[in-house]
C-alpha cells in the first residue's frame, strides 16, 4: 500500500470524511509546503501526547482537571450531562450555563453493543453521591435521537433516587422558523414542552 493510500485511509476513518474527501485532503497537503505538513504532524503528536480526559468530568484537557472543573467560580450545584466532549464547547459558547459538565463518552445503543458499562455513568453517579447533596440539579443534554432519549430515560431512573432534580433540555421550534416548515416531531415536542407566558 502506498503512502498516499495509507494517509487517505487514515483520513477516511474520521467521522464525516468519505474516501473522496480524504483523497482531496491528502492532495491538498501534498500541494502545500513541507512545513505545513510537519506543522500538522506536530499538532497531531501533541494531541496524542498531551490531551487526556479530565479526571472529574471526562472533558478533554491538557491537565488533570479541565479548565471548567478547575474554575472555582463555576456553580457546583448543577451538572450538565452531554454525550461527547465536543458538546461541552457548544453549550459553553451560548454563555448561558455556569455549572459543571459530565461527558458520558457516547450514548446507549444496544444494537451497537453500547450499554451503561461502556459509558461513564458510574462516574456520574459517584460524583453525585460524593457531593453530599451539593449537586441539586442534573441537566440531561443528550441528543434528540432514539438512543439519546433512551440514554436520558435510563439516567433519570438512576439519578432521581440520589436526590437531585433531573431536567432535560427543552425541545422545540428554532427561532426564526415558520410553523409550516417545521417537522411534526419537532412541533409535537414544542407543544408538549410549552410554558406559561410572563
Amino acid at each position: 500500500m502506498s503512502v498516499i493510500d495509507r494517509l487517505t485511509d487514515e483520513f477516511a476513518r474520521l467521522p464525516g470524511i468519505g474516501r473522496k474527501t480524504a483523497l482531496r485532503l491528502v492532495h491538498h497537503l501534498m500541494k502545500g509546503s513541507r512545513e505545513d505538513i510537519h506543522r500538522l504532524a506536530r499538532a497531531l503528536v501533541d494531541v496524542a501526547e498531551h490531551i487526556r480526559p479530565c479526571r472529574v468530568c471526562g472533558n478533554f484537557s491538557e491537565h488533570e482537571l479541565c479548565s471548567i472543573c478547575a474554575d472555582p467560580r463555576r456553580d457546583r450545584s448543577v451538572i450538565c450531562v452531554v454525550e461527547e466532549a465536543y458538546e461541552v464547547g457548544a453549550i459553553e459558547r451560548t454563555g448561558q450555563f455556569a455549572g459543571l459538565f459530565h461527558v458520558l463518552g457516547g450514548r446507549l445503543s444496544p444494537l451497537d453493543g453500547v450499554g451503561p458499562e461502556e459509558l461513564h455513568v458510574d462516574a456520574l453517579l459517584d460524583r453525585i453521591r460524593a457531593s453530599d447533596g451539593e449537586v441539586r440539579e442534573v441537566i440531561l443534554a443528550t441528543n434528540a435521537s432514539v438512543e439519546g432519549e433512551a440514554t436520558a430515560v435510563y439516567l433519570e431512573h438512576e439519578i432521581r433516587p440520589l436526590g437531585p432534580r433531573v431536567t432535560r433540555l427543552a425541545r422545540g421550534i428554532p427561532v426564526g422558523s415558520d410553523l409550516e416548515y417545521v417537522d411534526g416531531t419537532t412541533l409535537g415536542q414544542a407543544l408538549a414542552g410549552r410554558r406559561e407566558m410572563g
